[in-house]
């Protein structure tokens, strides 16, 4: 490799389980217990641990991960870089992010929120909780423990009207959500390795 900002190195002395082709840029900061597939953490991003960046998932330049996370397969999150924004997307610890979710534009997830595979998130994504008798909207905020899916809604253009995507909360993590995302902590919890 050949960059402008070096890789990170040593991730066994610092207790990081990183598998190749994964890479961190010097800047970053990954904390003991995180496991890296073959992923990419920009500079200024912040990796929790416990937290898992799966295969093929970006962490986005300054980018704040919590503790316990789980990252699944493609998914990506937004850095303030390029382009520059002003505030960093925030994913509080123990949510679990389907796989090809996106988060950008400084959205922040919330503890123990569950986005389900191919979820978009901008700042200006209306997310709608559609779980209770009258609809609650929230942009750039997903509540914590939160069941989040991609839907739609209708949207008037001068062409015609036409279905534009926002975000449902159809729920709160229950038991038996945790079941479904959890297989990750049982390999962890008795020590096998995949």
């Amino acid at each position: 490799y050949h960059d402008k900002i070096p890789l990170k190195t040593g991730y066994a002395a610092k207790g990081v389980r990183v598998v190749p082709p994964a890479t961190v840029r010097k800047g970053a900061f990954v904390e003991a217990g995180a496991i890296l597939m073959p992923s990419y953490v920009n500079i200024g991003a912040w990796v929790g641990a416990g937290t898992m960046v799966d295969t093929w998932a970006t962490v986005g330049s300054c980018a704040q991960i919590g503790r316990g996370v789980h990252l699944s397969g493609g998914v990506g999150i937004g850095g303030v870089l390029e382009p520059p924004g002003a505030r960093p997307v925030i994913i509080e610890d123990g949510a679990f992010l389907g796989s090809r979710a996106i988060v950008v534009e400084g959205v922040r997830v919330g503890r123990e929120a569950v986005l389900g595979a191919g979820v978009v998130l901008a700042a200006g994504t209306r997310i709608i909780d559609v779980s209770g008798s009258e609809p609650r909207e929230f942009k750039g905020y997903v509540p914590p423990r939160s069941v989040v899916i991609p839907g739609s809604r209708e949207k008037r253009f001068p062409a015609g009207t036409f279905h534009v995507p926002v975000a449902l909360i159809i729920g709160e993590r229950k038991p038996s959500t945790d079941q479904k995302t959890s297989l990750n902590q049982a390999l962890r919890d008795f020590d096998v390795t995949v």
